[in-house]
């Protein structure tokens, strides 16, 4: 009894602890850790969400993780002085803000085409400066 009592305990916290930190890995923005690969999924994810149709019925969830990658890549590469200094993160960052300003602001309204053609613009600065590895 004394021992059934006490293997049945530790069974438990041995459960408890490996769904924590199960839970703990994942990433619920897709997010894998290798930079360039961020970056170019980022830019994919926002381009969609921003050239999505106002009656698209997966719009609120398509915004939902760009708002959610947006908080994930800045804080996970902010603070990395490798990628910090960089004109690729550095110009990523401007067009993040410029979103996530927006999607603060004025939530699932369309994007103004003003805006999304900078954006554009800076996405594609983003990418030229991701081959040239800057």
């Amino acid at each position: 009894m004394f021992s059934k009592k006490y293997l049945s305990r530790i069974l438990a916290l041995v459960l408890v602890m490996a769904i924590g930190l199960m839970g703990c890995s994942s990433n619920p923005s897709g997010l894998s850790g290798n930079f360039r690969e961020d970056t170019i999924a980022v830019l994919d994810n926002l381009r969609t969400a921003i050239n999505l149709p106002d009656d698209a019925a997966n719009k609120s969830e398509v915004v939902t993780l760009a708002r959610r990658q947006i908080s994930d890549y800045a804080s996970r590469y902010r603070r990395n002085s490798q990628t910090s200094g960089l004109r690729s993160f550095t110009t990523m960052q401007t067009a993040l803000n410029a979103v996530a300003g927006y999607y603060s602001s004025y939530g699932n309204r369309p994007v103004p085409e003003k805006l999304k053609n900078r954006l554009e613009q800076e996405f594609k600065l983003v990418e030229i400066s991701l081959k040239r590895g800057v």
